[in-house]
């Protein structure tokens, strides 16, 4: 992920204490700094990372104008007035960002430092990136298969109702003299109300593979307001920070969803006659949502200009560096631990062969490669539990098939039983 990438930017006024006066300019939000740049000038008068901030404010300067304060650790207080949209717009977005930052890296200062990461870090990333992925996929798998479940108990219902219609249909055909008339279908509906009990008590489960919190703007409207963000197996779900629902979007109700940045989508539902309905949401941890919202509406997602690179990044490790990055993890990594490897000149002298070993453990140290171990262990269990659970409803879905098609036809000879009574 770019740390330069621009989340949000504002015009309004920084008083430069320096020469005592207010220059006009632009406030921009990176995911760790937040600038300041001069209209005039293109001068960058500040910038400091979100961890080094103590305090986030809304104060007044002249006792008239409102303003928004920020106190770094070093005591240096920064003062922003004239922000448009408005203060609270500002003061709402800045503050998610410096809580989720905080939260995130509980180090503070020691971000930038963190930047210049090994390759074993960078690899380890990668694949717990990976795990999670599999670990939300198999989530949405095993909800599916609780849907197929589901769907067998409403068959069997049904066929157990096509027996009550039958006894009923063999009552109604028999003659007045028949001796056990009346007493056919008494017994099975005495049983009817525990099976509809279990069938509505399953509806109650819902599948939440992530939850996040997020900045909601409601269509054009330029005020916000904090919330969550829930996706489930069957939906979308904003609700306000008091976990009050605000919109619930089905699957089937989500016409188009853009990304705008890493950071910030729109979800949109269209309507003929009356206007569409339509959130944005902006978050720091919305990365960890586009992969699933990609995997789930693969055809209504689309990556504005500003979130290509995004889209890019998360592929290209797949296409240009899965083979190295693979190679890695399984044999070539192995070497950290094999002191007689040889070096790339060709040469096996001593001096050499410590140059080479040297190398090679800058690249990986040993507590990465057993966390690495652990990922690949956890990632196989994963693939097979998939692999498992993908045969189960393979084999649901035929038996599935054939129920439906043995319920339709018993539906149509119990429609032509009673067009024979009419």
């Amino acid at each position: 992920m770019n740390v330069d990438i621009c989340i949000h930017a504002w015009p309004c006024s920084y008083y430069l204490n320096t020469e005592k006066r207010w220059v006009s300019g632009r406030l921009s939000l990176t995911p760790i700094v937040v600038r300041f740049t001069a209209d005039k000038t293109g001068e960058l008068l500040v910038s400091f990372h979100l961890s080094s901030i103590s305090e986030i404010k809304k104060e007044s300067s002249s006792l008239i104008f409102s303003s928004l304060t920020i106190l770094e650790k070093e005591n240096t207080k920064h003062w922003f007035s004239s922000l448009q949209p408005n203060r609270n717009v500002v003061f709402n977005i800045l503050e998610h960002f410096w809580r989720e930052q905080l939260l995130s890296c509980p180090g503070g200062g020691a971000q930038a430092d963190s930047l210049h990461t090994t390759k074993g870090k960078e690899l380890t990333g990668l694949l717990s990136a990976s795990q999670k992925r599999m670990e939300d996929t198999t989530k949405v798998l095993h909800y599916q298969g609780e849907q197929f479940d589901n769907i067998m108990k409403g068959l069997n219902k049904i066929d157990s109702e096509m027996d009550v219609t039958d006894r009923l249909l063999t009552e109604l055909e028999s003659p007045s003299w028949w001796p056990f008339r009346g007493k056919l279908w008494k017994g099975p509906l005495e049983a009817k109300p525990k099976e509809e009990a279990t069938i509505s008590g399953s509806k109650n489960q819902e599948g939440v593979i992530i939850r996040i919190p997020v900045i909601i703007t409601l269509g054009t409207n330029s005020n916000v307001m904090p919330g969550k963000f829930t996706l489930l197996v069957s939906g979308l779900e904003i609700s306000d920070s008091n976990s009050q629902v605000i919109h619930r979007f089905e699957l089937k109700d989500v016409d188009d969803i853009k990304v705008h940045t890493p950071y910030e989508i729109s979800i949109r539902q269209r309507f003929i006659g009356k206007p569409d309905t339509s959130y944005k949401l902006l978050s720091a941890k919305m990365p960890e949502a586009i992969p699933i919202l990609e995997m789930q509406f693969s055809k209504k997602i689309q990556f504005l200009e500003d979130a290509l690179g995004f889209a890019g990044a998360r592929k290209s490790p797949q296409a240009d560096l899965g083979n190295s990055i693979w190679q890695a993890a399984t044999g070539r990594i192995v070497s950290v631990v094999q002191p007689g490897s040889p070096s790339e000149g060709g040469g096996g002298g001593g001096g050499g062969g410590q140059a080479q070993l040297q190398k090679q453990k800058q690249i990986m140290s040993e507590s990465e490669t057993q966390e690495l171990k652990q990922i690949l262990k956890k990632l196989k269990s994963l693939a097979i539990e998939t692999d498992t659970e993908l045969e189960r409803q393979d084999e649901v879905l035929d038996v599935i098939s054939t129920s439906v098609d043995q319920t339709t036809l018993n539906i149509d000879k119990q429609n032509r039983r009673m067009k024979k009574l009419t």
